[in-house]
């Protein structure tokens, strides 16, 4: 029998600033570790999708059949989703050649709809009100379809706007610390801007990572791809295991969200 503070307990991390830095480091793996095996090994996009789309209909199952919290099940089925979403996301693009604007705006169109039928269902989206399978089940579909609109945005502005990666980047930070303010100072809805902050994080990361890898005719630092996302991996792993985390509490959610 479970005890009742372990009933109390999700199986995802309560968010905090570590959470956020993981999460930053995760999504940027996600872009060098996809490209990686689907530029680097010329695996091409639709087998990198194939391959990284198995590992994640695994990777997530053992985490909805897991009973309780594993940090680092959680953490690896988000790169398996970042990983995922960015050859999807190129796929989509380039190889069915509907364009950055095409593929953003139908990633859209799937991730409003994830939160909609999500919201539908279970009566929130919010992470402390997950205590399901079918809730699990939303929450990394919802996570799935903005890892790859995240990507697909980050490669529109950086490619389309003339940006640069640098550019890029600094616009997707400056996003992140406009619902930063928006937490501390404003009574806007907890669970918004979660979501808003989950996906400005996948572009930052995306931007981050090309910038790591690209050529350096592409605006690019020419790093090598293995070596970028092995030390990327290295980092995400040291903050598991040396920063502490702890599962997010179950808790009702209130009209506004918090």
């Amino acid at each position: 029998m479970k005890s009742i503070a372990e009933k109390s307990l999700s199986k995802v991390p309560e968010v905090t600033l570590v959470f956020w830095v993981i999460k930053i480091a995760a999504t940027t793996l996600g872009e060098t570790g996809g490209d990686a095996v689907t530029m680097s090994m010329n695996l091409g996009y639709l087998v990198g999708t194939a391959i990284f789309a198995a590992i994640f209909v695994v990777a997530v199952g053992a985490q909805i059949a897991a009973k309780r919290f594993h940090l680092y099940l959680y953490w690896a089925v988000i790169v398996a989703t970042t990983t995922a979403g960015t050859t999807l996301a190129d796929f989509a693009d380039r190889s069915l050649g509907i364009g950055y604007v095409g593929g953003s705006s139908l990633l859209f169109v799937l991730l409003m709809a994830s939160l909609g039928l999500w919201y539908w269902s279970q009566g929130s989206v919010s992470v402390s009100a997950i205590d399901s399978p079918k809730g699990e089940a939303f929450y990394w579909a919802t996570i799935m379809f903005s890892q790859t609109l995240g990507t697909a945005l980050g490669d529109w502005m950086a490619d389309t706007t003339g940006l640069g990666y640098e550019g890029g980047a600094l616009v997707f930070a400056a996003g992140l610390a406009i619902v930063a303010a928006a937490y501390y100072w404003t009574s806007v809805s907890r669970t918004l801007l979660f979501w808003a902050a989950f996906i400005l994080t996948r572009p930052l990361g995306a931007t981050v990572g090309d910038f790591l890898d690209k050529p350096l005719d592409h605006g690019g630092l020419a790093l090598s791809r293995y070596s970028a996302s092995a030390a990327l991996m290295v980092f995400m792993l040291a903050c598991i295991f040396f920063l502490p985390q702890r599962a997010e509490k179950r808790r009702p959610v209130t009209p506004n969200g918090r």
